[in-house]
């Protein structure tokens, strides 16, 4: 199967990132972007930039990587092709507990003061720097970060936004 526009395509989820080819068989350098690397092992396939569906034909761990040999990708000419692109699975093959969901989910949600109602602005992003998730949210002056935690971050509704209880002074330019 062979898909064309990967970035907009709601079926298709971001699973990890090619950042080198390993060997000369075509082999790459994978960082898993999923909660559990188990979550790869799991599909036996990756969706390459190209669009291409293929079969995982071995993958192991080294350090904080994952090395994958790809379906059609035999040569360290064709891995370096992939070299620092993002692969793809379908969003119906990566299993999710009840109440959970996909970080890309929460881009563009609204966010809410619980207390209140008042709209804040929308998530643009979602990094993590250690600790915890960090949500930006775009507002109508700037940008805010908030720490992805219960002391902030009340409720998710993928259909409604994010509420949010923040502290005194994470939103006072607006």
């Amino acid at each position: 199967m062979t898909y064309k526009d990967l970035k907009n395509n709601k079926e298709l989820i971001v699973c990890g990132n090619i950042v080198n080819t390993h060997g000369y068989k075509g082999a790459v350098k994978l960082i898993p972007l999923c909660d559990d690397i188990d979550v790869i092992y799991g599909l036996g396939y990756l969706i390459t930039a190209d669009g291409v569906e293929r079969d995982i034909e071995n993958i192991s761990v080294f350090k904080n990587m994952l090395i994958v040999s790809l379906e059609g990708i035999g040569s360290m000419e064709e891995a370096e092709k992939l070299k620092t692109t993002y692969v793809y699975a379908r969003r119906d093959d990566i299993p999710m507990e009840e109440g959970s969901f996909f970080i890309e989910d929460l881009i563009s949600l609204p966010v809410y003061d619980i207390d209140s109602g008042k709209l804040y602005g929308k998530i643009i992003s979602v990094d993590n720097f250690g600790a915890s998730d960090i949500y930006t949210v775009k507002t109508e002056k700037g940008e805010v970060m908030i720490p992805a935690v219960e002391e902030f971050v009340k409720e998710i509704d993928l259909e409604k936004g994010v509420f949010v209880r923040p502290i005194e002074g994470m939103f006072d330019e607006i």
